[in-house]
């Protein structure tokens, strides 16, 4: 059943991806925002629920080391798999706002949670430390969203916000249902095999709950929608790294292991540096196939970090 619930996930995420994606499109011309900051905030949050899920349940269950390992895990997935599999389509383009406002953002979130963590623990203040910085950004954002409305003088084309509002909301659904059943899968399996709980968050689980991300982004790039992908990818980093791990040593104190968490740490962060656009905006085709390389590392020094 595990396996079958795992199948069903992937395909509600094929579903929900393309109907997300329409959406969001419709609603950033309709509101007369980019959808690249629809993609970092709305997208995001959104394609990031099945983490706060596992987050909050994880951590009231007592073992918030799921979540630790699932937000670190996903991060490392969500650029160095899905990102680098989107290369593979062609070359992706940063807006100038993305650089300068969400990439140094992303760039920080491994380091300082290294440097909270560094004591041992993750704790309810380092918790409030974490959310602090997460609203500095978001309002950051909201600044941005005014800015550009102000900036524009009329809707461009004519959108039926009605049916855009109503692709999102049935997209969103099929989103968070197959993180949902793709997680429930995931940690059935795992638990089977008696794997530790961090290593199953920052695998599996991590896996499981990137899939929106994953759906939204490959569809968004053979739409020529390169801003809704790239913005869910960074937006999707930033809160897990921030609001979710913040949420969680909230509810409860996560013990760090250091040797556990440098691994997640380090590839996250290494991923992030490699697709910084270095030629002006562009990242190219090539970097694909580094990212996945990465990512492919990365897991087989988990597996190992686990088995040796």
């Amino acid at each position: 059943m595990d396996f079958i619930t795992l199948l069903v996930g992937v395909i509600f995420a094929s579903i929900g991806g393309e109907l997300f994606v329409r959406g969001v499109v419709g609603i950033a011309r309709w509101a007369r925002i980019s959808a690249g900051i629809i993609g970092a905030t709305f997208a995001a949050f959104a394609t990031s629920s099945p983490e706060l899920s596992v987050s909050v349940t994880s951590a009231l269950a007592g073992t918030p080391q799921i979540a630790l390992g699932d937000a670190l895990g996903s991060n490392v997935v969500n650029i160095g798999l899905i990102l680098g599999v989107a290369l593979f389509f062609g070359p992706i383009h940063f807006s100038r706002d993305t650089q300068k406002r969400d990439f140094p953002v992303v760039l920080l979130v491994p380091v300082l949670l290294g440097v909270l963590a560094y004591d041992g623990t993750l704790s309810r203040g380092d918790g409030v430390v974490l959310l602090g910085i997460f609203a500095a950004w978001l309002t950051v954002m909201i600044v941005d969203v005014r800015r550009q409305r102000s900036a524009a003088a009329e809707v461009l084309g004519e959108v039926k916000h009605g049916r855009a509002i109503f692709e999102s909301a049935a997209g969103l659904a099929f989103l968070i249902t197959s993180g949902v059943l793709i997680v429930s899968g995931a940690k059935g399996i795992a638990t089977a095999y008696g794997i530790d709980p961090f290593i199953i968050g920052a695998t599996l689980v991590a896996i499981g709950t990137s899939a929106p991300e994953l759906a939204v982004t490959i569809i968004a790039r053979i739409r020529g929608h390169d801003e809704v992908g790239l913005g869910t990818i960074l937006g999707s980093n930033i809160f897990n790294g921030l609001f979710i791990v913040g949420v969680a040593s909230l509810i409860s104190p996560i013990p760090v292991t250091w040797q556990e968490i440098f691994i997640g740490l380090m590839f996250g962060f290494l991923t992030t540096l490699f697709v910084y656009p270095i030629r002006g905006n562009l990242v190219e085709r090539q970097r694909g196939l580094l990212l996945v390389v990465v990512y492919l590392i990365y897991l087989g020094a988990i597996l190992r970090q686990e088995f040796a």
